[in-house]
């Protein structure tokens, strides 16, 4: 919804909230994932939690929420009541502030107590975050300390041990070290929010003391959207790619009309230092493992001309698709998104030109268009919106622009072949099929929430719930990763299922579509089941939700020889192997482990 799009009216969300989220929740087609959240709270929480709504109902997560009492986050989490514990979330907030700091340093203490008091601060939050986490096997998110809005020591207040702000940054780097070791544990910058809205206003001591809200009321969709940002990455919501289009988006001019040397690229001028910025902050988004593809229209030589500038950031190497043609850029869009074998929501439709950002968002379904001003706003528009918000940065993310690169070579290669079993011969595919391993927990995680196609039943985790899985002997559980003659696909299959007796209940089974039809879903069946095996089952059942888009797997089961045993009305179908009696390999192509 681009009312909930960066930059957008605060004022006016907070005014419509109801009709907003009304018309949220009429949309047609949107498979929500549903999630529990729990919100303790060192101050007023309500409005926080209707904002926080709205965004990740645009962001495709329907929440459920808890609400602590005010003020009671450290009771609830580490006594707990029975509340609390009936809800048992699966992600909780801890919304504090500064004003929840239980004692600061005054300018007599000895910097020996000084340091003893901050320890005890820091102890005191980290005893509530372990007890939620270990009681509900839950993320836990925890917004850092604002600065404060005055400063009683002057300058000084920064570098003296005795000052607020110098206290307020010793403890929020402690939970900065804590968050880097534990990973699911995630840091909310609340004090970066405060920062760009302005410190003093959004202390707003009216808006404290009349509702007890830890910021000015005004200040809360800021508050709450940057919060969505991180909840959204974990149950993977974020995007994957960005299609840039090029003249006066990449450069100034038009590079058709004014030529390659003459558009507004490089360090002459400040026009051209301005584009220059920009794709230095796209080409950083390609270090993280965000795909860059061009979406222009301008005849492919001249494009090509303008990336190729000594002076350009971006080359068209650092493109995996480049669409420079003369198609409307609303077919261009999803011709990408099909070459790259992701879904066009996705992907992220950047243009100065606003005739072209109504085209694309009136003409393809659940496309991100946006708003972008000026060239000076662009990386402002992009960042503030969060579209690629990091919770971590793994080895595949690091490697995904290699691996998609290596994908569309594949495709090449497949069609020069007459015989498709001889061109899954020639990639010489080796798998590592395993049980869950710390490794590999976080894209497994990730895997689970942003597989969308291939999957059977859609269930969403969170990092969390797999390590809780994984430890849990009362399932058996796999990864696959796959790598043949182009390169390494990294993890690309996850299934787990829980035992039950003699019946082994596959819960999730999904694979990335990039590995799509080349036997790694057999290697993965005959490892399931040979487990299956080991371990006394006599029968595997399998499920099958459709869902707007994994009707592509609706006969996964039935092909793999399962039996159809019950189908209801809206299309959930339940299946079964007997397995007592023997089972065939059907894996050809791939040697595994």
């Amino acid at each position: 919804m681009l009312e909930l799009q960066y930059p957008y009216d605060a004022d006016y969300i907070l005014r419509k909230k109801k009709s907003i989220k009304k018309s949220l929740l009429a949309r047609e087609g949107v498979n929500y994932v549903n999630k529990k959240i729990a919100v303790l709270g060192g101050s007023t929480t309500s409005n926080i939690v209707l904002m926080l709504e709205l965004f990740l109902l645009d962001n495709g997560i329907k929440a459920e929420f808890y609400e602590s009492e005010y003020n009671k986050f450290w009771e609830d989490a580490v006594f707990g009541n029975p509340e609390l514990d009936e809800f048992a979330p699966d992600l909780v907030i801890f919304h504090t502030t500064s004003r929840n700091i239980t004692r600061w340093p005054t300018v007599k203490d000895p910097a020996d107590a000084v340091n003893a008091m901050a320890e005890a601060e820091f102890n005191r939050f980290r005893q509530a975050w372990e007890a939620v986490s270990g009681k509900f096997h839950c993320t836990v998110i925890q917004n850092n300390f604002e600065q404060p809005f005055y400063r009683l020591m002057g300058n000084s207040d920064v570098s003296d041990i005795h000052g607020r702000l110098n206290y307020i940054n010793r403890l929020n780097q402690m939970f900065y070290e804590y968050a880097q070791t534990h990973e699911t544990f995630y840091i909310h910058d609340a004090n970066y929010q405060a920062s760009v809205y302005g410190i003093k206003r959004w202390a707003d001591l009216a808006d404290w003391y009349r509702y007890k809200y830890a910021m000015a009321v005004s200040a809360i969709p800021d508050f709450a959207f940057s919060l969505s940002h991180i909840i959204k990455a974990v149950y993977g919501k974020n995007k994957k790619a960005l299609t840039m289009d090029l003249d006066n988006t990449l450069w100034g001019g038009i590079v058709g009309d004014d030529g390659p040397e003459n558009i507004k690229i490089g360090q002459e001028d400040a026009v051209s230092e301005l584009y220059s910025e920009f794709q230095e902050y796209l080409k950083a988004h390609k270090d993280l493992g965000i795909l860059l593809t061009v979406n222009s229209k301008n005849d492919e030589e001249n494009a090509i001309a303008g990336l190729s500038r000594p002076d350009s950031v971006l080359k068209p190497d650092d493109f995996l698709v480049i669409k420079a043609n003369w198609d409307t850029k609303d077919r261009n869009l999803v011709a990408t998104a099909k070459e790259i074998n992701i879904g066009v929501d996705s992907l992220v439709f950047v243009d100065d030109n606003p005739a072209e950002r109504a085209i694309v968002r009136g003409s393809v379904d659940g496309s991100t268009v946006p708003e972008v001003g000026a060239p000076e706003t662009y990386i402002d528009v992009i960042d503030s919106n969060g579209f690629f918000e990091v919770t971590g940065i793994s080895e595949e993310d690091l490697k995904r622009n290699e691996m998609y690169k290596a994908n569309l070579e594949r495709q090449h290669v497949q069609d020069s072949f007459a015989d498709y079993g001889e061109y899954l011969t020639s990639l010489e595919m080796h798998a590592e099929i395993l049980p869950f391993s710390p490794m590999y927990m976080a894209r497994i995680a990730e895997l689970t929430n942003k597989s969308n196609q291939f999957n059977l039943t859609t269930k969403r985790c969170s990092l969390a719930d797999i390590e809780k899985i994984a430890a849990d002997p009362s399932f058996i559980t796999l990864y696959g990763k796959l790598t043949d003659k182009f390169g390494d696909n990294g993890v690309v299959s996850v299934a787990f299922g829980h035992i039950d007796g003699k019946i082994a209940d596959i819960d999730l089974w999904l694979m990335s579509c990039r590995v799509l039809k080349r036997d790694m879903e057999c290697a993965m069946m005959d490892e399931f089941v040979r487990l299956a095996v080991e371990r006394g089952i006599t029968t595997v059942i399998g499920h099958y939700y459709p869902t707007a888009k994994n009707k592509m797997v609706k006969d996964f089961f039935a092909d793999r020889g399962f039996k159809l045993v019950e189908e209801d009305g809206e299309g959930n179908r339940l299946y079964e192997l007997d397995i007592s009696g023997g089972y065939e390999n059907t894996n050809r192509y791939i040697k595994v482990n």
